[in-house]
């Protein structure tokens, strides 16, 4: 591959000369970075926070949910409308792929009943840890990225504004939701500067906002067990969430949630492991001197969370196929997401259109784009992880042919 117009063809006046520049520290970063490492390029990473892998460290807070044991096809299949385009990254970097890379970094992993991998620490540092010391590039934490000025790299840090003329670059800023450890969707605006297509930003594996009346403050804080909630193509997906004063949140919900956010209903099978005519008959059984609320505890074992909940979007309750009917679709009511800073990931960012199959910008050659920037999403379950680690790897081999 020839030229390096995009990522800096010359050195500006005062910047320092760099061969190949990793702007973000997260796992799309990181593995870009070693890659890079790896075919020789010589590597500064540029973080702008005070230290490396933030959002991944928070994620590590929950077990680290690396990526999910399943047949390839249904893994892809979870990214939705990206999934073709992220077929064969995914192909490259898949499940057994992470697994190996982790086992790799001295962390032992493990499956759980759902497919789920975690590492046995079921933390994120050891890992993180292990992986910056083999990844063999210059890290600059505090490096906060402020723009292009022609050839140069422009980054705020604590000895002023610094410029760097490097051959090649791969972006792995984030999306756009917890600002705080980093991911605040900024350099949106800096490449739109420079013609490159963004996709609005979207929140994605997030909760719901739901009014509550003063009879749900008992059962705040309390899960939602053993329910299947239904996507827009009618499928329905096992899990649980939580509900809360601002809403409903939780795997179970973020199975559901780019569907509901574009339009879905929210419903709910209350009863899922039941068919609808065993809930009906079980119904109609009720003795005489039972009151409804008691035989729905004691026939259909309804918990007080699921009763509230019955009570809350089903009143005045129906009786007989009817009642049937809503436990096993019960529409929970809601006024959108929460606000995007508090999603787990962000739909939009750099559209399939602006880069090419190598990831590259079309607009700006010799600078490539790896992880949350791009316009994909998946549910949580170790889609987001691998999904980042994939495309950071993609991007890494593409950028360590640029220049050669």
């Amino acid at each position: 591959m020839a030229g390096e117009a995009g990522a800096g063809a010359a050195e500006g006046k005062g910047a320092e000369a760099v061969d190949a520049l990793v702007i973000g520290s997260g796992p799309a970063g990181l593995m870009a970075a070693e890659v890079l490492a790896r075919a020789g390029r010589s590597v500064v990473l540029a973080e702008g926070k005070p230290s490396v892998g933030r959002k991944f460290l928070m994620a590590g807070k929950s077990g680290l949910n690396l990526t999910k044991d399943e047949d390839a096809g249904a893994f892809v299949s979870a990214y939705g409308g990206a999934a073709a385009w992220l077929a064969p990254m995914l192909a490259e970097m898949g499940p057994e792929t992470v697994k190996n890379w982790a086992e790799g970094l001295g962390q032992p992993v493990f499956t759980g009943s759902s497919g789920r991998v975690f590492p046995v620490a079921m933390k994120a540092s050891p890992l993180l840890r292990a992986w910056i010391r083999r990844v063999g590039a210059e890290v600059r934490t505090g490096w906060r990225w402020l723009g292009r000025d022609g050839a140069n790299w422009v980054f705020a840090t604590a000895q002023g504004e610094r410029a760097l003329a490097p051959r090649v670059v791969v972006l792995a800023l984030g999306g756009a939701s917890w600002a705080r450890l980093g991911s605040d969707g900024a350099w949106a605006g800096l490449l739109v500067e420079h013609g490159v297509e963004i996709a609005p930003f979207r929140p994605a594996n997030m909760g719901f906002v739901v009014a509550w009346s003063v009879h749900m403050h008992p059962v705040f804080g309390l899960p939602v067990k053993g329910v299947a909630l239904r996507d827009g193509g009618g499928r329905w997906h096992r899990g649980e969430f939580v509900v809360s004063a601002r809403g409903v949140e939780g795997g179970g919900i973020y199975a559901v949630a780019a569907d509901v956010r574009d339009g879905a209903s929210l419903i709910v099978d209350l009863l899922p492991d039941l068919p609808m005519d065993e809930v009906a008959r079980r119904i109609v059984a009720r003795p005489g001197k039972r009151t409804l609320a008691q035989h729905l505890e004691k026939a259909l074992k309804l918990d007080p969370v699921k009763r509230a909940l019955l009570q809350e979007f089903g009143r005045p309750l129906p009786e007989g196929m009817a009642l049937a009917r809503l436990l096993k679709g019960l529409e929970i009511r809601h006024a959108g997401p929460r606000p995007m800073d508090e999603a787990i990931s962000t739909a939009g960012g750099v559209t399939r259109g602006a880069v090419d199959d190598g990831l590259m910008l079309r607009a700006l050659p010799g600078v490539f784009v790896a992880g949350e920037m791009l316009d994909w999403e998946a549910p949580t379950g170790g889609y987001l992880i691998t999904g980042c680690l994939a495309t950071g790897l993609w991007a890494g081999r593409h950028a360590a042919m640029w220049g050669r």
